[in-house]
């Protein structure tokens, strides 16, 4: 298995990768591997380097693309780990956090109720009339 020789990251994070991989059974025959063009930072470099990584688990037919690091061995197993975890959450019922994230993010973007609209805009209006209320203190005034 490829799992044993150097990724660039430490042995007890490859091991536990391993281990992830046999409990779901992925296999690395079971993988598709492209190196592709990464982006983001590195300049220069990284527009000429394949250093991004594209997995396909072809049992199950998930994708992962990874171009994270500026290193292709980092992102191979940033790849796999990517990989195990979606595979892991699609056998666990769950929600990534990734996809747990993203919905977050459209709530908070989506469009108040008309309901919510009003009460706010009342809440505005009263924080206001305070604020008018505070206007400057005549102590010479007779």
């Amino acid at each position: 298995m490829y799992l044993n020789s150097k990724f660039g990251v430490r042995q007890s994070k490859v091991d536990k990768l391993r281990l992830k991989m046999e409990k779901y059974s992925i296999k690395e025959n079971d993988l598709k591997e492209k190196f592709v063009l990464s982006s983001g930072k590195g300049g220069t470099k990284s527009d000429k380097t394949s250093s991004g990584v594209y997995l396909k688990h072809v049992p199950s037919g998930t994708e992962v693309k990874c171009t994270s690091s500026r290193s292709r061995a980092v992102n191979r197993f940033l790849a796999r780990r990517r990989l195990a975890d979606m595979i892991e959450d699609a056998a666990e019922g769950r929600k990534s956090a990734r996809q747990k994230k993203i919905e977050k993010i459209r709530r908070r973007k989506r469009k108040r109720s008309k309901r919510a609209r009003e009460k706010m805009l009342k809440d505005k209006k009263k924080q206001a009339q305070k604020k008018s209320l505070r206007g400057k203190v005549d102590y010479h005034k007779d």
